[in-house]
């Protein structure tokens, strides 16, 4: 019998009604996916790379899975395609977007899959809501808190804060 592991996804929308594409995913996530789910509150963000596009939305959930790290990217996947997803370029604009974030404390690193994620340490947007649900998690590969990472990023970054909106998810 497989345990459940604590897993972190990190969520982002910037087409359409982003609020309800959130809302969406979650409800799947919460359904077929994870036991114990929690979501942080959204966050408005500015693009990536100061790209010319409409802000994102974005927020962190957390649950158990018995899933393992291949069958939960492709869980994620079909609820992005379910959702309408279309993927025309890296970092471009989406409806959804569903990352892996971390899956316990495992390192998987191969050509399809990237555990934890390569570049949340460089996002605000995913670290201040990884912060809030999980103010105790630490990453896998470094060691390094999540408290730490955040300080860590914002001595070293100008950018803007992703500001909190007023509503949380509706599915948490």
């Amino acid at each position: 019998m497989t345990r459940a592991i604590l897993v972190h996804l990190g969520l982002g929308s910037n087409l359409g009604n982003r609020l309800d594409f959130l809302n969406q995913a979650c409800r799947e996530l919460s359904a077929v996916t994870f036991r114990d789910f929690r979501a942080s509150v959204i966050y408005e963000s500015e693009p990536l790379l100061k790209m010319k596009q409409p802000k994102y939305y974005n927020q962190v959930v957390c649950g158990l899975t018995d899933l393992s790290p291949v069958e939960l990217v492709v869980k994620c996947q079909q609820i992005e395609n379910m959702l309408g997803r279309v993927r025309k370029e890296r970092w471009g604009s989406r409806n959804i977007d569903l990352d892996i974030l971390s899956y316990g404390n495992e390192i998987v690193d191969n050509e399809k899959l990237k555990i934890p994620h390569p570049e949340m340490e460089k996002r605000s947007f995913v670290l201040l809501p990884l912060l809030e649900l999980s103010p105790d998690w630490v990453h896998p590969e470094s060691g390094t808190s999540i408290r730490m990472l955040w300080e860590n990023w914002l001595k070293t970054n100008d950018e803007e804060l992703p500001q909190a909106l007023k509503t949380k998810n509706q599915s948490s």
